[in-house]
């Protein structure tokens, strides 16, 4: 659709335009968010307090006003205001003080409530948010179906919004802050802001004075002026920002997580609670996100399911694969692994009302000749890993890889089973004779006292874990040398050793200093089956 949303030649007359663009980007601003989040948290509980109330902060080593509510709006207090005069004006006010990681965890909130309309989301601190709804517009009647849709879902939830449409977010953050529920036609961004405040700028307040001052009140004031002559006085990040506010060179918004490759929703007109419901939905979606993938020659790696509570609550569960696949039957059964591990069951409360998935790592998949009637053995341990890390963690679920060392503890490192190999060597082939090594090792080396045997042969007699051993065989050494290019540490000498009970042990002399047999010291290593 090129010329779909092209406005009127003379829609836009008097202000220099950009040319028509597609994006278009929602500014959602909650001016009253601290205020308005004591208070819902004060009436779940029961709390009545009618007092105006305020919030303050430190701010150039004295107390201000950062947040006020409607009642003392209406007194004429506002943010920035010193507490001292508020408190003056208003005797009976209540104060609280500012909280910036609660009101930014409720603002992260808000913006995964948010994502049932987009998955572009992106905060601007404190009070505001940016979501990308391009393209997206017609799926709820219409850009100003949309604007009211979203208002009104927040209000009900006890926040004062306010809200604008625009085609960059620096266009649409001013609108949202001086003429709410404005929606700037594509290519009109500049007409719709030039009657705004410098105010609307968003930029430092000595700027913002300098501005009033040379007589320039308006954002359409200000584009009036040369280029060259704002450039000069500002700097180039201001005429930058002027030119981001009036629709010009805007870019894209930084969205809070990363776009998925590809994805799958369903909205429901009524919210379902069922879980036989909400498992029929995960498998629709599965197979259609299966559908593309299979188009793509890809499978999924990693796949994230969102479910949209209608009280604005958001949950997201997340499974990892080991290899990349696409059977929707695997992807549902995966899932069900991962919700019956889940210490909080994945409560619909008062229902879904969207429920989205989401392939957010794919992979390319090789075709493979396999029988029609039976499942490859490795198809199948992937499963198991693959199930065993949904219900368990990822990390619980773990495999040995052999590693390029000869240092003995190094020779295997325990990995997430889903991950594949860590280095490309393979495991030393064991054969019928006796293994030079114990196939399993300590944690940590654990210190042995000897009692007798020669100063550079294997132990007589040995206490371990206060238990006496007599060595009846031994055999060694066998000399390993610290890797100089890695680390600094001194040289053991390994020996075999069996006692009088059969019991076999792989012990060895720490040598700190060769000259001096006083300075050896003995571990033992591991234990022969």
């Amino acid at each position: 659709a090129t010329d779909a949303g092209k406005p009127d030649a003379g829609a836009c007359n008097g202000i220099a335009t950009m040319e028509p663009s597609a994006r278009r980007i929602l500014a959602l601003r909650l001016p009253r968010l601290p205020t308005d989040r004591l208070q819902r948290r004060w009436q779940a509980s029961g709390r009545l307090d009618k007092r105006p109330l305020v919030i303050a902060g430190k701010i150039d080593n004295a107390l201000q006003v950062t947040a006020v509510d409607a009642a003392a709006a209406a007194l004429g207090l506002y943010p920035g205001k010193a507490l001292a005069d508020a408190r003056a004006m208003v005797p009976e006010l209540a104060v609280i003080r500012a909280n910036a990681a609660a009101d930014l965890k409720r603002l992260e909130t808000i913006a995964d409530w948010c994502e049932r309309y987009t998955p572009l989301v992106a905060l601007d601190p404190p009070h505001a948010l940016f979501l990308d709804v391009t393209g997206a517009t017609h799926l709820f009647g219409g850009e100003r179906a949309l604007l009211e849709h979203i208002a009104c879902a927040i209000a009900a939830q006890g926040f004062c919004v306010s809200v604008a449409l625009a085609g960059t977010a620096q266009a649409a953050r001013a609108l949202a802050q001086y003429r709410p529920n404005t929606i700037a036609q594509a290519g009109c961004d500049a007409q719709a802001v030039a009657p705004l405040p410098t105010d609307a700028l968003n930029t430092n307040a000595s700027t913002i004075h300098a501005l009033k001052r040379a007589g320039l009140k308006t954002i359409g004031q200000v584009a009036a002026r040369q280029p060259q002559e704002l450039t000069a006085r500002f700097g180039k990040g201001f005429f930058a920002l002027l030119a981001c506010t009036l629709g010009r060179n805007g870019g894209p918004i930084t969205p809070r997580t990363p776009l998925a490759e590809m994805m799958a929703e369903k909205r429901f007109a009524e919210p379902i609670v069922t879980e036989a419901v909400i498992a029929e939905t995960v498998l629709v979606l599965s197979e259609s996100l299966v559908r593309s993938l299979e188009k793509r020659g890809q499978g999924a790696r990693v796949l994230d399911a969102l479910f949209f509570r209608a009280d604005g609550q958001r949950r997201r569960l997340t499974i990892e694969t080991g290899q990349a696949i696409r059977d929707p039957q695997v992807i549902v059964r995966l899932f069900r692994e991962k919700m019956a591990a889940l210490r909080d069951p994945l409560d619909p409360g008062f229902g879904f009302d969207v429920i989205r998935l989401c392939a957010v790592v794919t992979q390319d998949m090789d075709a493979r000749a396999t029988s029609f009637d039976t499942k490859t053995f490795e198809s199948d341990v992937a499963f198991l890993i693959d199930t065993l890390s949904a219900r368990f963690g990822a990390q619980r679920v773990q495999r040995f890889q052999p590693q390029d060392t000869h240092i003995p503890e190094g020779a295997a490192i325990a990995v997430p089973a889903q991950q594949g190999q860590c280095a490309n060597v393979p495991w030393a082939r064991i054969g019928e004779a006796a293994p030079r090594r114990p196939l399993r090792l300590f944690a940590k080396a654990e210190p042995v006292e000897v009692l007798a045997g020669s100063p550079y042969g294997a132990p007589l007699r040995f206490r371990w874990r206060r238990a006496l051993h007599v060595v009846t065989h031994a055999e060694g050494p066998e000399r390993i040398a610290m890797e100089w290019w890695r680390e600094q540490g001194p040289t053991r000498d390994y020996f075999r050793v069996e006692d009088d009970g059969g019991r076999r042990f792989w012990l060895y002399r720490e040598e700190m200093c060769v000259e001096e047999p006083a300075h050896r010291r003995w571990f033992v290593h591991g234990r022969f089956a």
